[in-house]
C-alpha cells in the first residue's frame, strides 16, 4: 500500500469518526473539525457516499447566506460494533450499529474477575456466543471494544491486574485469535471519560475529571479535549491515594487508599455491620433478593431515601471529594463528572462532595470547577467501549 492511499484511508476514517461523534455535519464542519482542506474532504465525503458510508442528510438552517448540505453515517450501512463493559462482579456486552443504537438486548454475565480461574474464557464464550445469537455476520462487525479494570497497557495489549493470557503474544492478541474478531481493549475508567467527552455532560469541554463510581473509584481525565493516559498508561489511580483514616489493607496490597473507604463493596460490608448492630434498614429485606448485586442493591436503598444507606453514602463521598480537592489543585478541572454505576445516586453524591471541595480547596479553584453527574451512568462504558473500535479499527 502506497503512502498517499494509506493517508486517504486515513482521512475517510477521520470523516467516518466525526460523523459517529457529530451525528450530522455539513462539509465546512467536517473540514474544520479534521484540519483538512474542503477540497480534500469533499472528495472524500463524496467517496464514502458512493460506497454506502455516508448520506445526504438535508440542509442545515439557514445562517444568512445559502443553506449547505449536511451529511450523516447511513444506517442502513449494516456494519457493527461489540461492545463489552467489564467490572471486578459483572460483564455486559451490546451491539450497536454506527449510529449507537443497540440491535439486541443488553446481554449479562456474572463474572469475578479476582476469584473465577476460568474468567478469561467465560469472557470468550461469553462474547462468541452472544455475536452468534445476534445472527450478525463476522464481517459485519468492526471489531470488539472491551473495557476493563486493573493496569491495562494498550500499546502491548495486557492486562496487569486481570485475565492473565495463556500467550505470550498478550491479552488483546489473545482474544483476538479466539475470538475471530479485531480487539481492542482500554481501562474500564478510561473509556468512561471519553463517552462523557464524546456522547455526555462532558461534551465541549476541554479539561475533566470523570470520576468512575463503582465497586472501586476510578478516574478518567482529559486534557485539553483529549484523553490523558500518562507514560504507562496508568494515570488516573484515584482510588490509591492514601488518604483514608484506617488501617485496612486495600486490593493493591497497601493501607490508607481511598478505596477502603468508598468502593461500593466496602459501603456494602460497612451497611451490614451496622444492621448486625442492630440499626434497621430496608436494606436487611433487599440483602436477600440474590437477583441483584448488594451493592446495587445498596444505590437503589440510599435512592429510594434508606437513611443508613445515605448516611454510609455521605461519608464515603465526602472522603472521595477530599481527594478531589487534592486532584483540583494538581488539575484546576473546568468539569468534574461523577459517572459510572454509582452515579445513579448523584443527588446524594454531590453535596458532601461539594462540601469536601469547599473545606480543602483553594476557594478561586474550587469556584470555577463545576461538578455534575452523569446523565450516561453505567451506560457509559459500553459507549467508551464503542467508541474505542471506532477509533481503532480499520474501515474498507
Amino acid at each position: 500500500m502506497t503512502a498517499t492511499i494509506r493517508k486517504y484511508q486515513l482521512l475517510r476514517k477521520e470523516v467516518i469518526k466525526q460523523l459517529y461523534y457529530s451525528k450530522m455535519l455539513t462539509l465546512t464542519e467536517l473540514s474544520a473539525l479534521s484540519h483538512k482542506s474542503l477540497p480534500l474532504i469533499t472528495s472524500a465525503v463524496n467517496d464514502l457516499v458512493n460506497d454506502g458510508y455516508v448520506l445526504e442528510h438535508g440542509l442545515a438552517p439557514s445562517s444568512g447566506g445559502r443553506r449547505p448540505l449536511t451529511f450523516s453515517l447511513n444506517p442502513q450501512k449494516q456494519m457493527y460494533i461489540v461492545a463489552v463493559a467489564m467490572d471486578q462482579l459483572v460483564t455486559r456486552m451490546v451491539i450497536y450499529d454506527l449510529l449507537n443504537r443497540p440491535q439486541n438486548i443488553t446481554y449479562t454475565l456474572s463474572l469475578n474477575l479476582t476469584e473465577d480461574t476460568d474468567a478469561l474464557a467465560k469472557l470468550i464464550e461469553f462474547i462468541k456466543s452472544n455475536v452468534t445469537k445476534s445472527g450478525i455476520a463476522a464481517q459485519q462487525i468492526l471489531g470488539v471494544g472491551i473495557g476493563m479494570p486493573g493496569f491495562v497497557n494498550t500499546e502491548q495489549g495486557v492486562n496487569h491486574s486481570f485475565l492473565k493470557s495463556p500467550s505470550d503474544k498478550g491479552l488483546k492478541d489473545y482474544l483476538k485469535k479466539s475470538i475471530g474478531l479485531p480487539v481492542f481493549i482500554e481501562n474500564d475508567s478510561s473509556l468512561v471519560a471519553f463517552a462523557e467527552l464524546k456522547f455526555g455532560i462532558g461534551k465541549g469541554y476541554n479539561d475533566i475529571m470523570v470520576v468512575n463510581i463503582g465497586w472501586g473509584t476510578g478516574l478518567g481525565m482529559i486534557i485539553n479535549g483529549s484523553l490523558f493516559k500518562g507514560h504507562n498508561g496508568y494515570a488516573g489511580e484515584f482510588s490509591h491515594i492514601p488518604l483514608s483514616q484506617s488501617n485496612k489493607l486495600c486490593s493493591c496490597g497497601k493501607r490508607g487508599c481511598l478505596e477502603v473507604d468508598t468502593s461500593l463493596l466496602v459501603l456494602v460490608e460497612k451497611a451490614r455491620v451496622q444492621m448486625a448492630e442492630g440499626i434497621s434498614s430496608s436494606l436487611e429485606n433487599l440483602f436477600k433478593d440474590e437477583s441483584k448485586l448488594p451493592g446495587d442493591h445498596f444505590l437503589d436503598a440510599a435512592k429510594a431515601g434508606d437513611p443508613l444507606a445515605i448516611s454510609i453514602l455521605s461519608d464515603a463521598s465526602f472522603v472521595m471529594g477530599k481527594g478531589l480537592a487534592t486532584l483540583i489543585h494538581i488539575m484546576n478541572p473546568e468539569l468534574i463528572v461523577l459517572s459510572g454505576r454509582g452515579a445513579i445516586a448523584g443527588k446524594f453524591l454531590m453535596a458532601p462532595i461539594q462540601h469536601a471541595i469547599n473545606e480543602f480547596c483553594i476557594p478561586r479553584l474550587a469556584e470555577h470547577t463545576e461538578i455534575k453527574v452523569s446523565g450516561l451512568a453505567s451506560e457509559s462504558e459500553l459507549l467508551g467501549a464503542a467508541t474505542l473500535v471506532v477509533e481503532n479499527c480499520d474501515f474498507a
